[in-house]
């Protein structure tokens, strides 16, 4: 899973005024993984914080709350790429599509029936192991909750099964206020049964432009993740922690990885890349970044990526997103405010 997976556990850790240090601590999760948006961690630990969290903060219902107070932006690239979605229905293809960069072990499979549109959560692990009571309710109740904020309507559940047992104690009419329905326990799978009209439902916010830039984006982190880790990740990596101070070019990037320039294209020839390619995707990267801090200037930026001038920078961002950097950061701005 990824590590940005935590960052709604903490921030609701921390309003609830408990310790971060004390935190992660008790939950043996170091702080310097935080810090690395890129990494990821086992299933086990983010049960574990789960479970932890839900303990400490004494919420029987912690992970469906979590689901309930999820925003797009807690979904990374995801999350924009449902934004930008013409409609709930392709809003929920694109989860299906691109869910394993932020969790490669739950998924969801949608099917209509009749008038109804079934979505059941998928688990990929040891058939010995089912997922927590919690992390189930906070996916269940996540994608819920974000068909309704990206159409800006109420959908009513016809039917809510939930594939683990029910907790003692915790009454029902808890699952209702949150969910709207009453759920059943012990069933085959977790799902959820909605009007099929839901698919058709336009998403408030959708614009093609942005995703066809986000879905671009979206698909290279998956590829890498399917790949596994390549020679390409590796070097990207590299060169991803040296800017925006330093730029190698190919013969100091070949001396670093201690092989010939020739080598080196060769091995990004056999991986179907250039280095001025990785070159261009870090800049993407550290450019779109930047643009989302409005302290600095568009020029700044461009000095910063180490392009001559300014319209060397609009030039290139253009051809790389189909936007300028004033439209992006213009996008980026009311994405946020959109999501709050």
């Amino acid at each position: 899973m990824s590590v940005a997976l935590l960052y709604p556990i903490m921030k609701t850790i921390l309003r609830s005024g408990f310790d971060k240090e004390e935190f992660l601590g008790q939950a043996r999760i170091s702080g310097e993984l935080l810090e690395d948006a890129e990494a990821r961690l086992p299933e086990q630990d983010f049960e574990r914080v789960t479970e932890l969290a839900a303990a400490v903060t004494g919420d029987p219902l912690f992970g469906l709350h979590q689901g309930q107070r999820v925003e797009v932006a807690d979904l990374g690239i995801l999350g924009y790429v449902m934004l930008h979605s013409g409609t709930v229905g392709q809003a929920l293809k694109a989860y299906q599509t691109y869910n394993v960069i932020v969790c490669s072990g739950f998924n969801i499979d949608t099917e209509v029936q009749g008038d109804d549109l079934l979505i059941t959560t998928s688990f990929q692990s040891s058939p010995l192991k089912k997922p927590g009571r919690h992390c189930m309710e906070d996916m269940v109740s996540s994608v819920y909750h974000l068909m309704m904020k990206l159409s800006c309507r109420t959908i009513a559940l016809k039917e809510l099964h939930f594939a683990h047992s029910a907790e003692a104690g915790v009454p029902l009419a808890d699952y209702m206020n949150v969910m709207g329905v009453q759920p059943l326990f012990d069933r085959p799978a977790s799902r959820m049964r909605v009007p099929k009209e839901v698919l058709e439902y336009p998403i408030v916010f959708g614009d093609a432009k942005l995703l066809r830039t986000f879905e671009a984006i979206a698909e290279g982190a998956r590829q890498r993740l399917l790949q596994g880790r390549t020679f390409t990740d590796e070097l990207y990596n590299w060169l991803l922690k040296l800017a925006p101070a330093s730029l190698p070019g190919l013969k100091e990037a070949a001396q670093a990885f201690q092989m010939s320039a020739r080598s080196l294209q060769a091995r990004l020839q056999q991986e179907q890349t250039t280095y001025q390619d990785l070159l261009n995707q870090v800049r993407r990267e550290l450019a779109s970044g930047y643009l989302a801090k409005p302290e600095y200037t568009i020029a700044e930026i461009a000095y910063l990526l180490h392009f001559s001038e300014p319209s060397a920078f609009q030039n290139a961002f253009k051809r790389w997103t189909g936007l300028t950097p004033k439209q992006y950061r213009l996008a980026s701005q009311q994405d946020r405010a959109s999501a709050i």
